[in-house]
């Protein structure tokens, strides 16, 4: 269809149908630039003529600008009415970013994607202005996709063109990349990619990390690289964005589904069942799946303070452990579980991979850019970081903001900005000396700064432990499972036996149906609960100098006591619920905040990386140290160790404090062996 048809099509349709909202654009014009017309409701008034827009979008933008120019209307101020025409509610076929291929050229269409980074603002003529030096006469040049100035000024045919450039009229462009969703990438597959092409209004309107839908022509131009002479580049001419708002994938649930989810929320086994398909390959670790569960289904959302700060919901687990113990495959279980998710290993891992980077690149001129990282990327989702204990002390430190307030904040290289990043994290690490020591403090043996292990909601320690009952289980589980996967025949019967309760793929649908439609309010008993608990620790604490929990718990217990009920598709969040969380919570804080040497139960070995006791040996050996200093003429390092063991310290401890005492500048060695305190 041509553009003369196309302006009588819309002609009418302006007249009879979209008079109204050309009126709203009207009195508001330019601070709103454009005139978004509803495919939909051009396919109401003429199918033939929406279809043509699909497959010839330029004549059809033409034909609705000469239509809106015919109507000769005028904004405040007696402008010139001219808006963008840009059409939204284009049909969504979902094609991949991979399959967008020479079929889509010069064609309109709707496509999902992640914004991956976004170029800086650059400026286009929209109209160019000439003039001839020969015999003075001025030109102006409306720029097209194919425009090409005449070089001879075309009344004398004599002169040159030359450009005025202040008599010319600009608009902003910018270029940005996208890539496939997530959820959408197929397992071992890098993400598809493709360049995006904004004008005008649409200029800054996306940020690296939101999913959007883009309604957009797909453009080719020759491809100035060397290397590739004679082939052509693609990119996308941006027309409309919708944001896609849900986090988790949007998955579509049939009316039979949710029916059945229903059913199943009602089981009374529900708990036991959902447990059995998480990480139905790994023996055992009752309590951690439990904690993988309540992380994927989340606390209440978009729940704020009275001052009206956000309220995390979002959960983070660390497993820390012996090597060889399931650790990285219960990551991959998460992820694998989570409508959307992100994996990433130990040292393969930096800051701005994690968070956001600043790079020059052909976006924008070799300009700065911003460049979103995996926890930006997952926002909404799960993010499983791998090998933790290997990630810089440098690196690990963009991780506080992320995991307290689900936001990461950037200022290089010109470019001061926020990204949204709220994102539950899952991460694994090793021991410090590759396998934990039984008689030390747990928190004591991985390499993680007390400041960010304090931000994890759990933490759970996986030890090898010799144990002939369990490990004859275990063996017995693992080598059944190599017999069941190499079996060529097996009778149905038995398959069907051998099913996990819940499958993947449903339960997939029923964590996004949850997190989706499921706000659990607190109620009093459930509240009761978790304060009983809380006050009964604190007042253990009180008259020994030990912590044992402080109020950043409390909103754990909350979050953990919300995904509780989520998962039981629960309005309210019972004393069942908070029941469940102060369980969890008591067995974390039995297997990592216990003291070795007292038998009490201390926050600040998670809070400060020292219990009260070794705090205290620290005080009473640099005492010692500065005691013996004065008595005598110098003070031998065995010495030390042998009245500290008389004082109850172990050796272990007194050469740690030593070490540190050497290494915070309050003791040095003049010569080895012995030890001189700095007054």
């Amino acid at each position: 269809m041509d553009s003369l048809k196309f302006k009588k099509a819309f002609d009418k349709f302006f007249t009879n149908i979209y008079n109204k909202e050309i009126r709203r654009v009207l009195v508001r014009y330019p601070e709103e630039k454009s005139l978004y017309i509803d495919w939909k409701e051009v396919e109401k008034f003429d199918r033939d003529v929406a279809d043509a827009i699909l497959d010839y979008p330029d004549n059809a933008i033409k034909g609705a600008k000469e239509a809106l120019d015919d109507l000769k209307l005028t904004a405040l101020g007696g402008k010139p009415f001219k808006p963008n025409i840009r059409f939204s509610n284009i049909p969504n076929k979902d094609p991949l970013i991979e399959s967008i291929g020479s079929s889509y050229i010069n064609k309109l269409f709707a496509f999902k994607s992640l914004i991956t980074r976004r170029g800086a603002a650059m400026n286009k003529a929209r109209v160019e202005a000439y003039y001839c030096p020969v015999c003075n006469e001025h030109f102006k040049f409306v720029v097209t996709r194919d425009f090409k100035a005449p070089s001879k000024c075309p009344v004398c045919k004599k002169g040159f063109l030359r450009e005025d450039i202040n008599n010319s009229e600009f608009i902003d462009v910018q270029m940005a990349e996208a890539q496939e969703i997530l959820e959408r990438v197929q397992p071992g597959t890098a993400a598809a990619k493709i360049l995006l092409y904004l004008e005008d209004d649409l200029v800054n309107k996306i940020i690296p990390g939101e999913n959007i839908e883009i309604s957009g022509i797909l453009r080719v131009e020759k491809d100035k690289t060397p290397k590739r002479k004679g082939s052509y580049r693609k990119y996308i001419e941006v027309i409309s964005i919708k944001r896609l708002k849900k986090d988790f994938e949007e998955i579509e649930i049939s009316k039979e589904e949710e029916e059945e989810i229903l059913k199943l929320a009602k089981n009374p086994r529900l708990e036991e069942m959902l447990l059995e398909s998480v990480a139905p390959d790994i023996y055992g670790y009752r309590q951690i799946k439990l904690a993988i569960l309540l992380q994927l289904f989340g606390g209440t959302k978009d729940k704020r303070t009275k001052s009206g700060s956000k309220i995390r919901d979002d959960i983070h687990i660390l497993l820390v452990g012996d090597p060889g113990i399931a650790k990285t495959r219960f990551l991959q279980n998460s992820c694998a579980l989570a409508p959307k998710s992100i994996y990433v290993s130990g040292k393969s891992v930096s800051g701005v991979g994690l968070t956001a980077s600043a790079e020059k690149d052909e976006l924008s001129g070799n300009e700065w850019t911003l460049k979103a990282g995996a926890l930006v990327l997952a926002s909404g989702g799960i993010a499983a970081i791998d090998e933790f204990d290997k990630i810089s002390e440098e690196d690990r430190s963009s991780l506080h903001e992320v995991m307290e307030s689900g936001t990461v904040s950037i200022a290089k290289a010109g470019i001061v900005t926020r990204l949204k990043s709220k994102t539950a994290i899952i991460s694994a690490a090793n021991p410090k000396a590759g396998r934990f020591e039984r008689d030390k403090n747990i928190p004591n043996q991985f390499a993680i700064p007390p400041s960010l292990m304090s931000r994890f909601d759990l933490i759970f320690p996986i030890l090898d432990e010799l144990d002939t009952n369990k490990d004859t289980r275990l063996a017995d589980f693992i080598i059944s499972s190599h017999i069941e996967s190499t079996e060529e025949f097996i009778e149905e019967e038995k398959k069907e036996e051998k099913k996990v309760p819940v499958a993947r793929d449903f339960l997939r649908k029923y964590i996004a149906y949850a997190r989706a439609n499921v706000r659990p309010r607190l109620t009093d008993e459930a509240g009761d609960v978790i304060k009983e608990f809380y006050l009964g620790l604190r007042s253990r604490g009180q008259g020994t100098g030990s912590v044992p929990i402080t109020p950043r718990y409390l909103e754990g217990l909350i979050r953990l006591a919300e995904a509780h009920a989520k998962m039981r598709l629960s309005p309210e969040v019972t004393a069942e619920d908070a029941t469940v969380a102060v369980e969890l919570m008591k067995y974390v804080m039995d297997k990592v905040m216990t003291d070795k040497m007292t038998g009490m139960m201390d926050i600040d070995l998670i809070t400060t990386g020292k219990s009260k006791s070794e705090r205290k040996a620290y005080i009473e050996i640099d005492e010692l140290i500065r005691k013996l200093d004065e008595e005598k003429d110098e003070v031998l390092e065995d010495e030390v160790i042998t009245e500290a063991e008389e004082m109850n310290i172990p050796k272990g401890v007194t050469k740690k404090i030593i070490d540190e005492l050497i290494k915070s500048g309050e003791v040095y060695k003049p010569r080895d062996g012995v030890l001189k305190p700095v007054k």
